[in-house]
C-alpha cells in the first residue's frame, strides 16, 4: 500500500493548536482504512488480560517485535500470572529473559508482579499515576498500558505513534518535539475504543518507516540504538548467558569464559561483574558468582 498523504501541515514550527472536525474525521479514517486491511496480529493483542498487556510492553521496550513474539510466548508457558510470576525465582526469571537484552527489565518484571500480589490483591492498578511507581515504568508505558489493558483513552506516545503524527502535522520539518505532538494525540484519540486507535496508529507508522527511510529523523527525539557488538550491553549479556547455563561460577573463570567468547570486546570484565552485583542482578559469595 502506497504512503498516503494528507495534508495537515502548518505553515510554520509553531504548535497546531486546533483541528477542525473535518480533518480530525479525515486522519481518523486513514489509519483505520489502513489498519483494516493490514492489521499486524500478536499474541498479546488477543485474549487480552492486564498480566499480557504488562509482560508485552516491557519486553517491546527497546526491543522489535520479532524478537518479542517467542520470548513472550515462552514467559506465559513458565509465568501465566501476576501470581506464579510474583514466586518465582531470580535464576528462573532471568533465565527466562535471557536473549531479550536489558536484563533489569525483567527483574523489574519480577519486582512488579510482587507489589500486584502483595499490595493490590493481584489486581493491576487502573491508574497511570500509581503504575508510575513501578519499576521500569514510566509515564508513556503506563498510558500503553492502561490503554491496552483496560481500554483507556489516555495519551501516550512512542516511536510509531510518534513518526506518524511528525509525517502527517509536520512534513519537510524538522526538531519536532513530543510537547508539539501531544495536543494532536489528544484531539485525534478515539475515545470509545483507544486499544484499538492506538494499534492502528502503531501499525501505520511501521509502514511509514519501511516505505520513508530516516521518518524518524524528523523527530527531536530521535536517536540511534548504539551498536551491540562491542558493547558493555554485549558482556552484561553474556555473563548473564553463562550463569543461566552453569548456575555458578567462580570469577576468574567467569572473566576467562568472557574472554574466549568475546576476545574482540575489551570493556572491564571486572568492572561490568562488580556494576552487576551492584545492581543486585547477580551475586558474589566468598568469590562465587551466581544469580
Amino acid at each position: 500500500m502506497a504512503v498516503i498523504y494528507l495534508y495537515f501541515i502548518h505553515s510554520t514550527k509553531r504548535l497546531m493548536e486546533k483541528l477542525t472536525l473535518d480533518q480530525v474525521s479525515q486522519f481518523q479514517s486513514l489509519i483505520y482504512d489502513y489498519y483494516a486491511a493490514n492489521r499486524r496480529d500478536f499474541i498479546w493483542r488477543q485474549d487480552v488480560t492486564p498480566y499480557r498487556i504488562v509482560i508485552s510492553e516491557v519486553m517491546l521496550q527497546q526491543t522489535q517485535t520479532a524478537r518479542v513474539v517467542p520470548k513472550f510466548e515462552n514467559w506465559l508457558q513458565k509465568f501465566p500470572d501476576f501470581l506464579t510470576l510474583a514466586q518465582a525465582s531470580t535464576y528462573d526469571v532471568l533465565t527466562a529473559w535471557q536473549g531479550l537484552g536489558y536484563n533489569r527489565r525483567g527483574l523489574a518484571l519480577l519486582k512488579i508482579a510482587q507489589i500486584v500480589v502483595d499490595e493490590y490483591n493481584g489486581q493491576l492498578p487502573n491508574d497511570p499515576v500509581v503504575l508510575q511507581t513501578f519499576p521500569a515504568i514510566g509515564p508513556n508505558t503506563a498510558g500503553s498500558i492502561c490503554a491496552f489493558a483496560f481500554n483507556n483513552p489516555i495519551m501516550f506516545i512512542e516511536t510509531n505513534i510518534r513518526t506518524v503524527y511528525t509525517h502527517t502535522f509536520f512534513q519537510g520539518q524538522s526538531e519536532i518535539s513530543d510537547k508539539q505532538l501531544l495536543p494532536l494525540i489528544a484531539q485525534t484519540i478515539d475515545q470509545n475504543n483507544a486499544r484499538e486507535w492506538y494499534y492502528a496508529l502503531m501499525d501505520y507508522g511501521v509502514h511509514l518507516k519501511q516505505n520513508l527511510p530516516r521518518i524518524n529523523a524528523a523527530s527531536k527525539h530521535y536517536t540511534k540504538q548504539s551498536k551491540f557488538e562491542g558493547s558493555k550491553r554485549q558482556v552484561r549479556g553474556a555473563i548473564i548467558k553463562i550463569l543461566t547455563e552453569l548456575k555458578q561460577v567462580d570469577q576468574a573463570t567467569l572473566v576467562e569464559l568472557l574472554d574466549f567468547q568475546l576476545p574482540e570486546n575489551k570493556h572491564d570484565r571486572y568492572k561490568i561483574i562488580q556494576d552487576l552485583i551492584d545492581e543486585k542482578v547477580i551475586y558474589n559469595q566468598r568469590g562465587v558468582i551466581s544469580l
